[in-house]
């Protein structure tokens, strides 16, 4: 019913939070649910640590055959941390494969939930579901009043999501914590300034029902009629002075936990055919609308044309964003290698971010290049733990602790560099442990490295869009991979073409694709040997002329095999 996009049903995950209110009838009363519905993987945490701060309990939902996954061990976490009620839910208890008693035992090691209170459900099958709302209704306590209202009778209200919708604008969807919202009331977004009317208040079933008025403690939507998602932020706080008129919100405290979210994951997205540009512009703009943790910025490419330079909150992300450009605006795309952003300390003592390695300032410039590091943390069977451990190693992973969660699953906490699980680290996590590893990570800092720009040259020309910044102790074996792969694929020229992986002025790796040879002897039927190699020089003087003059256009699909990842 909440997952409505179709990726979401294909794939069996949710992607966009939704919220839906329901009356239950129990033991003779009627009661009204407010349940918001998140995603659950790390890229859209921000979102889920709104979701949870705008409720009053959690259902621990955990698959019975294949248990606690990485993921959820961080969100529950983060429950715990808002002092949520905890109802724990057993699901697909109808498979074949379900291990009730294991998984059961699980979630009592992880969280210390007695085993009596763990609910065990199908879904699917719709067993014991009554008994999930029942526990809801009795366990979670009824909304309360948000703490360190300043004046009787004002408004506020956190807004946990926001959407753009073609025929009312931005709506946000708030959970009122103090007063009343009803159409015609003046508000303020108390973070970004943004001042509007609301023209429209109402709740979700689970599509918009429009009401007269949304309460202290309900879960609604507020249309504000506003065109930028920016401008009504997750995270925000909607607030009304008492008798909604204009008034000063100089002194009023907003909600606690907005901040701004900022991508750390980086790649160029290209039409494959170049006058598709204007509609992929377009694209993203409609997109940006319903999510506001989407950038991008005009990019130029040597190789691919124009396209834009977007940061996303992570590879899931990504891919998403992709698949949506894809399906729901018709567009052929090529999506580069994810990178990451650098923070630059110049000589000057200023710190610039880039998201770009050409736009990084000359060497001498430059004091020292940070980069992001992220804890990570996998749940993997105790029989992996080995090969695990040396993929965390070989990517620079620092081991910081293991935690068993029962005889046979170890949590497995690292610190690592965001640029080394960027790329292809979750198919080699899943491919080692046979599918069965998850993983959940999230930022911490910018740190000191001993940091390279790699650039490939191609017949002594820099390939911008090829540039890397990558760690020193790898430059050379990955830029021994590219020119290797480059000599592959780039064809053959009339003169010989050298492709050198560089760091600065200093060459570390060289491939020679030579010259295509074309037998201009072949005319001559008898004669001095002289006429041979009188033709044979000319040519000789005519390759160095090219050679010189000759310019290589490195072909797209050449471009493209350089991301790939040898098999």
């Amino acid at each position: 019913m909440l997952d409505t996009m179709d990726l979401e049903q294909e794939r069996g995950i949710t992607i966009k939070l939704q919220p839906v209110r329901m009356n239950w009838k129990h033991k003779g009363e009627m009661y009204q649910l407010n349940l918001i519905d998140t995603p659950g993987h790390v890229d859209f945490s921000y979102e889920v640590s709104r979701s949870i701060a705008a409720c009053e309990g959690a259902i621990l939902i955990v698959d019975a055959a294949q248990g606690i996954q990485a993921q959820t061990l961080a969100n529950s976490y983060m429950a715990l941390e808002h002092d949520l009620e905890i109802i724990p839910v057993l699901n697909k208890i109808d498979l074949p494969a379900a291990d009730v008693e294991a998984r059961a035992k699980e979630i009592e090691n992880a969280f210390g939930i007695p085993r009596e209170d763990i609910i065990e459900i199908s879904a699917k099958e719709g067993t014991n579901i009554e008994k999930v709302l029942e526990a809801v209704i009795e366990k979670v306590p009824a909304p309360a009043l948000s703490e360190g209202a300043t004046e009787v009778g004002e408004t506020k209200a956190l807004i946990f999501d926001s959407v753009y919708d073609p025929y009312k604008g931005i709506v946000a969807y708030v959970r009122v914590m103090e007063g009343s919202f009803k159409r015609g009331h003046k508000v303020k977004f108390l973070n970004t300034g943004a001042e509007t009317e609301i023209t429209e208040v109402g709740c979700f079933r689970p599509k918009y029902e429009a009401l007269d008025e949304v309460h202290a403690g309900e879960i609604g939507y507020v249309v504000t009629g506003m065109k930028s998602v920016s401008d009504a932020a997750v995270g925000d706080t909607i607030w009304r002075p008492e008798k909604g008129s204009a008034s000063s919100s100089i002194g009023i405290t907003p909600l606690p936990g907005y901040k701004t979210v900022m991508p750390f994951v980086f790649a160029g997205v290209f039409c494959v055919e170049n006058e598709d540009y204007p509609l992929l512009r377009d694209a993203l703009e409609k997109l940006s609308l319903n999510d506001s943790s989407l950038s991008f910025e005009p990019e130029q490419s040597g190789a691919l044309g124009h396209g834009f330079r977007c940061g996303f909150l992570g590879l899931l992300h990504l891919d998403i964003v992709q698949e949506r450009l894809e399906r729901e605006y018709n567009l052929d795309l090529i999506v580069t290698a994810p990178s990451v952003s650098h923070d630059v300390l110049q000589t000057g003592g200023d710190v610039i971010r880039i998201s770009n390695p050409s736009e990084l300032p000359e060497m001498n410039n430059v004091n020292e290049i940070r980069e992001p590091w992220v804890k990570v943390e996998i749940l993997v069977p105790k029989d992996y733990i080995g090969p695990v451990m040396k993929l965390l190693q070989d990517r620079r992973g620092l081991s910081q602790d293991m935690v068993y969660l029962d005889e046979n699953r170890v949590n497995l906490i690292y610190e690592i560099p965001l640029s080394s699980i960027v790329v292809d680290f979750y198919d080699s996590l899943k491919s080692i442990s046979s599918g069965y590893a998850s993983m959940s990570y999230e930022f911490l800092d910018f740190r000191r490295g001993d940091l390279v720009k790699l650039d490939i040259l191609v017949n002594h020309e820099r390939i911008d869009a090829l540039s890397t910044i990558i760690h020193r102790s790898v430059a050379q074996t990955q830029g021994s991979a590219v020119a290797k792969r480059l000599k592959g694929i780039i064809p053959k020229a009339q003169f010989e073409i050298p492709i050198q992986a560089a760091v600065g002025a200093k060459v570390i790796s060289r491939e020679t694709i030579p010259a295509l040879r074309k037998d201009v002897t072949a005319k001559l039927y008898g004669g001095d040997r002289s006429r041979k190699d009188k033709l044979l020089k000319k040519q000789k003087a005519g390759k160095k002329r090219m050679k010189k003059f000759g310019n290589i256009e490195v072909p797209q699909k050449a471009f493209l095999a350089v991301l790939k990842k040898d098999d």
